[in-house]
């Protein structure tokens, strides 16, 4: 497959993300989310000579779409591990970072990937293919009570544990190694009328803990409100409820959980104000050229 920063992942909400950063020309940046690159493109355009930008993507496969500019740094990692990159090159504060934290169009165009249940493939599904546990790992080697509950926290799927013990009956017939087997193993189990919903469902369950996406997102915030600086802006696209849930309580409340902090005088403790009250979506002339972008949600909050 030939990969270009074009094909790679077409940027979601991209000058709304990025207006919500507010971006001084000499200030540091930080896109936690590189892929194709096009957000990061557009940080560069509007940053000043003096101006940097730090891009963080896992996938080898991201680094084909590196920006040659000298204001401009790759870091091949997780974004969990912010901080201590940062820390590393010496950064002491951020003015602005942003996040798209959805599933690039490339990995689900790539049928040896997993990702997709319009392939059949290995169900691999991992960010990072040079480590971790595979989508297969999981289905073959959790026992049914571990895999119901990842069903149902990251799936929110409803017959979770039908679903987790229909899977460990088939696997000890055969071990279930390709979408093709996982698809076959479920056909049964879901309505035809929602059925793709439900198979949507199940495979972001999957990637969710193969790629321990939740913890990296906690992480990853968690490290951004100590970077960014007074009037720091944090920009972040999320597609789904679980991880949309996450980044609301950290804007509101300065935290994952969403708990509400008081001072003496009763003010909400936060170190964020939200600068959109409304989450932002994207316009209908976006989803007709875009149609994966008709679940994102931008938020943008500020320092305080």
């Amino acid at each position: 497959m030939t990969i270009t920063a074009e094909t790679y992942h077409v940027p979601v909400l991209l000058n709304e993300s990025i207006d919500g950063l507010n971006i001084k020309p000499d200030g540091v940046y930080v896109d936690v989310t590189f892929g194709g690159g096009g957000h990061s493109r557009e940080i560069l355009r509007r940053l000043g000579k003096n101006g940097h930008l730090y891009s963080f993507d896992q996938d080898a496969d991201a680094e084909r779409n590196i920006v040659h500019d000298e204001r401009f740094t790759f870091v091949r990692s997780n974004f969990r591990y912010i901080s201590n990159w940062m820390r590393y090159y010496g950064v002491e504060h951020i003015e602005g970072l942003l996040a798209d934290l959805g599933v690039s169009s490339h990995h689900f165009d790539d049928a040896e990937r997993g990702f997709s249940f319009r392939f059949d493939a290995p169900l691999d599904m991992r960010m990072n293919k040079r480590a971790g546990i595979t989508a297969a790992d999981v289905i073959n080697d959790y026992d049914a009570k571990r895999l119901a509950d990842v069903l149902y926290l990251y799936g929110e799927l409803k017959q979770s544990r039908r679903i987790a013990e229909t899977l460990v009956a088939c696997r000890s017939q055969k071990k279930i190694v390709t979408t093709g087997d996982l698809l076959a193993a479920t056909d049964k189990l879901f309505q035809r009328e929602r059925e793709k919903k439900e198979q949507t469902k199940l495979f972001q369950a999957l990637r969710i803990e193969v790629n321990h996406e939740m913890d990296a997102l906690r992480d990853m915030l968690k490290g951004a409100t100590h970077l960014l600086g007074e009037g720091g802006r944090l920009s972040v696209i999320t597609y789904h409820s679980l991880e949309d849930r996450i980044v609301k309580n950290v804007m509101r409340a300065g935290n994952a959980e969403g708990r509400i902090e008081q001072d003496f005088y009763g003010r909400v403790a936060s170190p964020f104000r939200t600068v959109n009250n409304k989450v932002i979506t994207p316009s209908d002339e976006e989803l007709e050229r875009n149609p994966r972008s008709r679940s994102a949600k931008l938020r943008i909050a500020e320092k305080v």
